[in-house]
């Protein structure tokens, strides 16, 4: 197995990763939180926060972006460079949007306070839960769809390398 065929590899295993991260906050955590009162609400979410800093997810989400770039760069003038590019793109929308509108959205509510000593309900409703999810839905998307191209670019490696 070629360097660039493990590269493109390890784009695609972070990028679905990272897409699964991603998704599981549109079928299962905000579906759940949305059913909670405002304090559990608060509560959960600083916590499901805090605990996603991690070296695990931090190097998933952001090694996608990297080992894609490098995937890119490793195939150029190959059959599947125009998939990863494409992979690239919808990743990098990925990654913009999480910083523009995600995070900050996640971080007004994981610096409002202890739930027991703030206006729950004021910090809920500043959080604008259904921007943060509509939002999310675009990330889905966009992660999986980078995922797939990535997928459909080692089939057209495994097919040049043939």
């Amino acid at each position: 197995m070629s360097a660039r065929t493990v590269v493109l590899l390890g784009a695609t295993l972070t990028t679905g990763l990272a897409a699964g991260v991603i998704a599981l906050y549109a079928h299962t955590i905000m579906p759940g939180l949305k059913k909670t009162d405002d304090r559990t609400f608060v509560a959960a979410f600083q916590a499901i926060d805090r605990a996603i800093i991690n070296p695990w997810f931090m190097g998933t989400f952001f090694g996608a972006l990297v080992l894609t770039a490098a995937a890119a760069a490793a195939n150029r003038g190959r059959p599947a460079f125009a998939w990863v590019i494409a992979a690239l793109v919808l990743y990098v929308v990925v990654v913009v949007i999480t910083m523009a509108v995600n995070v900050p959205l996640n971080d007004a509510v994981k610096t409002a306070g202890n739930p027991a000593k703030i206006e729950v309900a004021k910090v809920r409703e500043d959080f604008h839960e259904a921007r943060w999810v509509a939002w999310n839905l675009v990330r889905v998307a966009a992660s999986l769809a980078a995922f797939t191209s990535l997928a459909w670019a080692l089939v057209l490696d495994g097919r040049s390398a043939a």
